[in-house]
């Protein structure tokens, strides 16, 4: 009977860490997020070195076709690695074909051209629809095995593009993101088994990484940043994650002048019925460090639905959010099961749900549907903010099994209005050094 108390206690010991190997749904976590090597560039095949390929070391020479010469010879010699050197190559829209990989060297710059003609229209991706715009400075579509390394940086070169848009909005402040033409810095799409590492992603005109439809993708130790000022790099978020699975963001420095990491997936009342749209499942962001940004986890503002997303042991600094789910009235939203924990640092506000009605359009549809946010749990979690509770109660959401658990949370503003969520469990919350005692509090 001893033996059987004893093994009882073991399992008991185990079942933190048990806890660590499963998604927020109960399902287990798949062994491939905890294999994180960097792929090695020598395992990959030949290595074609631009510059013995006709491309010159020219920061002023637009080299667009030259580049483009070399990631399609190694394509038809079977594959390889195009290697940018030390120095700064300028250049319009790149497509990689299979088997072929970018790698850059230290001090490597691949350059964005800040003509939007050297970017081609085509159909593509972009904020939830599925339309004819223009390329990204690199980009990647069906391929299996896809990498992005080294040391180096691509630069979007984006200054020019942000001064325009605002300019824009001057005259007509209800321009949107696509109406100020303008390239976005990494788009990569129906593609799977994909690793980028190492390199510098900054200052991109529009969203800096785009992955749509994508299955088994790795973002590690990767910088990525845009400005807040002198000018604002508008819409240039760090990572946008767009209908995809089995998504791994580890190591990263994020700070841009939009959203860290934005669900995205669709938009519309019929949002959900159109196949080019998708759900986002089994995504893990942790281990990062985030600077200056709107939100450093955000579900919207085109999102239908979001499932199984862990945001863990990341450090915030001048966020303006931790979590915020963009509660779009025209679209039909789900967002269940989001865990985010073990969070350390200061952002104004800790937990940002409202209705998000910019561009609000149903599309010739009457009604307005209802969407859900469910099974959201934040915990271990230390913060300096301004607003604690910053949620807005609707006719037009559900919000329900939130809880909050071992929060340690320094705020100008305390409150929480316990009747906007239902099944709200609250488990050893400290606000401003003092225990939060769970009582029913409606906004006046």
């Amino acid at each position: 009977m001893k033996r059987v108390y004893l093994s009882l206690f073991c399992i008991m010991l185990s079942l933190p860490f048990l806890g660590n190997n499963v998604f927020p749904d109960g399902t287990p976590i798949p062994d491939w997020f905890n294999q994180n090597e960097i792929i090695d560039i020598n395992t990959l095949g030949k290595h074609y070195r631009i510059t013995d390929y006709g491309v010159v070391n020219d920061s002023t020479l637009l080299q667009t076709e030259a580049i483009q010469s070399v990631i399609d010879q190694a394509h038809q010699n079977g594959g390889g690695v195009v290697l940018i050197p030390k120095g700064v190559f300028l250049s319009g829209a790149l497509f990689f074909k299979p088997k072929t990989h970018l790698y850059l060297d230290q001090d490597a710059v691949l350059k964005g051209s800040d003509d939007i003609s050297d970017f081609p229209i085509l159909p593509t991706r972009i904020e939830g629809q599925s339309i004819n715009y223009f390329a990204a400075l690199v980009n990647a579509d069906g391929l299996d095995g896809f990498t992005i390394s080294g040391k180096g940086t691509i630069d979007g070169n984006g200054l020019r593009y942000w001064k325009s848009f605002w300019l824009r909005r001057q005259v007509n402040p209800q321009c949107t993101n696509i109406e100020e033409l303008r390239p976005r810095l990494v788009y990569i799409s129906n593609c799977k088994n994909v690793q980028l590492s190492g390199v510098r992603l900054t200052n991109s005109p529009f969203w800096t990484t785009h992955l749509y439809k994508c299955e088994k993708v790795k973002l590690l130790d990767l910088y990525i940043f845009s400005p807040e000022k002198p000018v604002k790099a508008p819409s240039t978020d760090a990572v946008d994650i767009d209908a995809c699975t089995y998504i791994h963001i580890k190591d990263c420095y994020m700070s841009v002048n939009d959203d860290a990491v934005a669900l995205k997936g669709g938009k519309g009342p019929l949002a959900d019925k159109d196949e080019t749209n998708g759900g986002n499942r089994n995504i893990i962001i942790e281990d990062c460090t985030f600077g200056f940004c709107h939100s450093a986890l955000t579900c919207g503002s085109e999102s239908i639905h979001n499932r199984n997303i862990i945001f863990r042991r990341c450090k915030i600094n001048r966020a303006q959010r931790l979590l915020w789910l963009k509660m779009r009235p025209d679209t039909p939203q789900n967002y269940e099961y989001i865990l985010v924990e073990d969070i350390t640092g200061n952002a104004s506000r800790f937990l940002y749900i409202k209705p998000w009605a910019q561009f609000f359009d149903l599309q010739g549809q009457k009604e307005m549907p209802l969407s859900y946010g469910s099974n959201i749990t934040m915990r271990n979690i230390t913060l300096n903010c301004d607003i604690f509770f910053d949620v807005s109660k609707s006719d037009q959401y559900i919000l329900s099994d939130f809880t909050f658990e071992n929060l340690n949370i320094q705020t100008k503003t305390p409150d929480i209005y316990t009747d906007h969520i239902t099944n709200f469990t609250v488990k050893n919350v400290r606000i401003n050094s003092k225990e939060y005692k769970f009582t029913y509090l409606s906004p006046s």
